[in-house]
């Protein structure tokens, strides 16, 4: 079982690089529409705050996880929504308390597991590793519509982006299934660059379906911050054609994607 320290690690410092964003900012920029319809800046902190909440049931009290799972199944449309739009209501201030405290709360809760552990989940149960890449995917994902609002570049990618990327892959089947396809039986070839311009690679080095370009690029794809065509990625073969169409790393129903800009590099 690989050491989920790594991860943990680099959830907390993707969360403390959001932080820096958002520390001092005016109510006026809390306000601010984000990429996301109907979205604020605080709508963002708002729902990874609840995010964070819901991870620490999971992993520190199954039967009020699986309370919060059967309210979320009563409203399965809006349950997301609505848990963002209660905390998008609340002072700033109170708001980003709430989300340093519940972030550190998972941390802490995820570093305590037991070795093997899984925990509960919206979808397929997760192990601690999962359960900290999925946190740091969506952090990174809902910053960058956080930077996007606030009209600032994001701090240069970094290695953490390995996380999202392996996710991005390992959900390949999910992907299909929610857009009701069958998934491919082959695996795939993924080759990416990294920030530093090393070579991620997974998959049998002979597969007929392929995926390559730029790392970046795949974990815009695959949190649906950027569209296909605005992203440097290549698909070889019908089924990675189709697969750069639908990836999705995120639970819950296939997303609406992005607009596309045309600008491909």
């Amino acid at each position: 079982m690989a050491d989920p320290t790594p991860v943990i690690d680099d959830l907390c410092a993707e969360s403390e690089e959001l932080d820096l964003l958002v520390a001092e900012l005016s109510p006026e920029q809390w306000a601010l529409a984000t990429p996301a319809p109907g979205w604020t800046v605080a709508h963002q902190i708002a729902h990874l705050a609840w995010t964070d909440r819901s991870s620490v049931l999971a992993v520190t009290d199954q039967d009020a996880f699986a309370r919060e799972v059967e309210t979320a199944l009563t409203s399965p449309g809006d349950f997301v929504d609505n848990g963002a739009e209660e905390g998008a209501g609340q002072p700033p201030a109170r708001l980003l308390a709430e989300w340093r405290a519940g972030r550190k709360a998972l941390a802490d809760a995820l570093r305590a597991a037991p070795d093997g552990a899984r925990f509960p989940w919206y979808g397929p149960p997760m192990s601690t590793a999962s359960m900290a890449t999925a946190r740091l995917m969506e952090t990174w994902a809902h910053g960058l519509d956080v930077a996007d609002a606030l009209g600032v570049a994001r701090i240069a990618p970094t290695g953490r982006l390995r996380h999202i990327a392996r996710l991005g892959v390992r959900t390949r089947d999910f992907a299909f299934g929610v857009h009701g396809l069958t998934p491919p039986f082959e695996e795939f070839r993924v080759e990416l660059a990294g920030p530093g311009g090393e070579l991620w690679a997974s998959g049998p080095a002979d597969a007929t379906d392929r995926v390559s370009g730029p790392a970046l690029d795949f974990c815009l794809l695959v949190t649906q911050r950027a569209h296909r065509a605005d992203l440097a990625l290549h698909a070889e073969g019908p089924d990675a054609d189709r697969w750069l169409d639908i990836a999705q790393a995120f639970a819950g129903p296939p997303g609406a994607g992005r607009a596309e800009k045309g600008t491909a590099r």
